[in-house]
């Protein structure tokens, strides 16, 4: 599936769906129902995914590079080797999200509740890994 960043309507509910491996590069899902969505190795590079509901969304592996998370719901969330570079999760709701080896290299998370999200062997802003 290749979107592009057109196509997709923010609010748009989209859970349960199975979009793995989606091209969905600068996608405007602001508000979106994702949750539970499978989105293993999607690319969401620069897209706007801000007060979007992906609890429980399987995004491992995925392109989140300079993505808008503010406000997201993250919970439960599968993150595991994810690509956070750049992506700003100002306000997002990360709580029991797993994050086993993302890249978080230069991530906002001002104000992001991080309970018991697992960080481990994350890479940090500084190069460093979160164990």
């Amino acid at each position: 599936m290749e979107v592009y960043g057109y196509g997709i309507a923010p609010s748009a509910n989209l859970s349960g769906a199975n979009l793995w491996g989606a091209n969905l590069l600068k996608a405007d899902l602001k508000n979106a129902n994702l949750s539970r969505a499978d989105l293993r190795n999607a690319n969401l590079s620069g897209a706007n995914l801000s007060g979007a509901n992906l609890d429980n969304a399987n995004l491992s592996g995925a392109n989140l590079r300079e993505a808008d998370l503010t406000n997201a719901i993250l919970t439960f969330a599968d993150l595991v080797g994810a690509n956070l570079t750049s992506a700003d999760l100002t306000s997002a709701d990360l709580s029991h999200a797993d994050l086993t080896k993302a890249n978080l290299t230069s991530a906002n998370f001002d104000s992001a509740n991080l309970d018991n999200a697992n960080l481990f062997g994350a890479i940090m802003s500084d190069g460093t890994i979160h164990v």
